[in-house]
């Protein structure tokens, strides 16, 4: 596992030409291909381990990744995804394909398997609603048809902006076709098969928003990802901000860990550098800020005036909700126990938006989602790194109103309450857990649960979010999300200005360095 290196006041003497604030898999990239292009990067994280929610923690002999549980299309060489990741990862980071049954839709009367390739897809479900098979297969249709779209999206977000309005609406006409429209609008048309439809958003937590919330374009972009199959890096997450930092420096940049920015300072409309929590101030030609759009404006930006027009524009989007993770370990190997890759979304009911009503109503109810991974029966490397052990991870949704007034307390050292408050819920949540995967309850030996507040304290999240900001049909109308700021040679770049997840993070990256370099990197793929 790397070492991380903190801040030295020698770095104020040193000249960078840019400055990344955060080190998630957005501002990773955006380090590399601007390194790649001889531009001098540091790299500022607050948190005490690079990586974003690719980093991982490990208690006793245990590990667990913190967000990473399954990525598409990069079993696939030729995937711009893969390319990209082989590109910031010198080509080091090594891939693991899951069962072609990479997700299962439990509900209460029956479980739905999610089955590579596409054509396995469409046989499994339509074995199911058999009435329904055309219109399966219209469904893998237009989830193809949305994505092919989203290239223009995007690529309209790196436009300069005396150009963005006379290309924007050809590029992007296509994906606003449905874009605009929610989810349940969309696939109401296709079917109204009720138990149909739940089964088709059955990944909704993967996005974070139940389909008569969701743009349909954000369920198409998840669903089609996964539809040939899941994956999980070799060795972990963390993998991929070890090689990636290590690329960094190799390209002549610098990494710094628990070293929080404090503003973005600014003069003359021009972005001059940082000033870090500890007071001292860094210098750069260029800043990008990959700590999200919240913290940006809210914290970094607070005492520039002219960025007052992005506060009254956050106001049109919504932060997503945060969640609950209870890290399960266990002691017996992943082969002993029979964990397959296969992931479990868990669910009361068909209606997910009456789930999540339900739950909001009474908390002390069923769970609207519990989502179950298994990464030691992911990752090939596991029983050579962590012998005789297994892990589980099992999510669902959290409010951060649950748990604020223990904001102020801090990390383990909230009091009694606290600890009771999520004990309560981890042995809700591990009840859910034994009667799905029954053989691992006499394994048992290690669980903890994360709350919004860990989420706040490790990824820097103000309430905890999961995905930054919501992805509504309007979130997608927001045309200033995009890497170009107001403000001269300060820049954006993460998932609020693409899209949730960690391949949508890694082209913003890409996104940014092509807006900042005036090229298009996509060709150099």
């Amino acid at each position: 596992m790397k070492k991380w290196t903190g801040y030295r006041s020698e770095l104020a003497q040193e000249k960078f030409d840019v400055i990344i604030i955060g080190s998630g898999m957005s501002g990773l990239t955006t380090a590399v291909l601007l390194g790649q292009h001889n531009y001098r990067v540091l790299l500022v994280e607050k948190h005490f381990k690079a990586g974003g929610f690719t980093h991982t923690f490990k208690r006793k002999q245990y590990e667990w990744d913190v967000g990473i549980h399954y990525i598409g299309e990069v079993h696939n060489t030729k995937t711009y995804a893969r390319r990209l990741f082989d590109r910031v990862t010198d080509g080091k980071l090594q891939w693991a394909k899951m069962d072609d049954n990479y997700d299962r839709i439990i509900f209460p009367d029956k479980s739905y398997d999610f089955i590579a390739p596409k054509e396995k897809f469409i046989d499994s479900l339509s074995a199911h609603f058999p009435e329904e098979e055309h219109n399966i297969r219209e469904y893998v249709n237009l989830l193809n048809s949305q994505v092919k779209s989203v290239k223009g999206f995007f690529s309209s977000k790196a436009l300069p902006k005396w150009l963005a309005p006379l290309l924007r609406n050809s590029m992007t006409k296509q994906f606003y076709k449905n874009a605009n429209r929610t989810t349940k609008e969309v696939l109401g048309e296709l079917t109204q098969n009720e138990k149909l439809l739940g089964v088709l958003t059955g990944q909704w937590g993967d996005h974070g928003l139940p389909p008569e919330r969701s743009s349909f374009a954000m369920h198409a972009m998840v669903a089609r990802h996964y539809l040939d199959g899941g994956n999980y890096p070799v060795g972990g997450s963390r993998m991929i901000a070890e090689y990636t930092t290590d690329l960094i420096e190799k390209l002549g940049g610098k990494v710094v860990v628990s070293t929080g920015v404090d503003e973005i300072l600014v003069h003359g409309g021009k972005v001059t550098g940082v000033r870090l929590e500890n007071g001292n101030e860094l210098f750069a030609d260029k800043v990008v800020s990959s700590a999200g759009l919240v913290n940006t404006v809210n914290t970094f930006l607070r005492n520039q005036p002219q960025f007052s027009k992005f506060k009254s524009k956050l106001k049109k989007v919504q932060p997503t909700e945060s969640y609950l993770c209870l890290y399960i370990g266990l002691k017996k190997s992943a082969k002993e126990l029979g964990l397959k890759t296969t992931n479990l979304w868990i669910y009361p009911g068909y209606n997910h938006d009456k789930n999540i009503a339900d739950y909001q109503q009474d908390p002390d109810g069923d769970f609207p989602v519990v989502y179950v991974s298994f990464p030691s029966a992911k990752d090939p490397d596991w029983d050579k790194n962590h012998p005789g052990c297994a892990t589980m991870e099992a999510i669902t949704l959290g409010r951060w109103e649950w748990v604020e007034k223990w904001d102020k307390k801090p990390w383990k050292k909230r009091g009694n309450e606290y600890e009771n408050f999520k004990e309560e819920i981890s042995q809700k949540i591990l009840n859910i857990v034994f009667k799905h995967v029954p053989n691992v309850k006499e394994s048992l030996d290690h669980y903890e649960l994360s709350t919004p507040l860990s989420v706040r304290d490790m990824a820097h999240y103000p309430a905890g979010e999961m995905y930054g900001l919501n992805h509504t049909p309007k979130r997608f109308r927001q045309k200033w999300l995009r890497p170009q700021t107001g403000i001269k040679n300060l820049y954006l770049t993460g998932q609020d200005i693409t899209t949730v997840g960690l391949t949508s993070a890694l082209f913003s990256g890409l996104l940014t360095a092509s807006t900042i370099l005036g090229k298009n990197l996509f060709k150099e793929l």
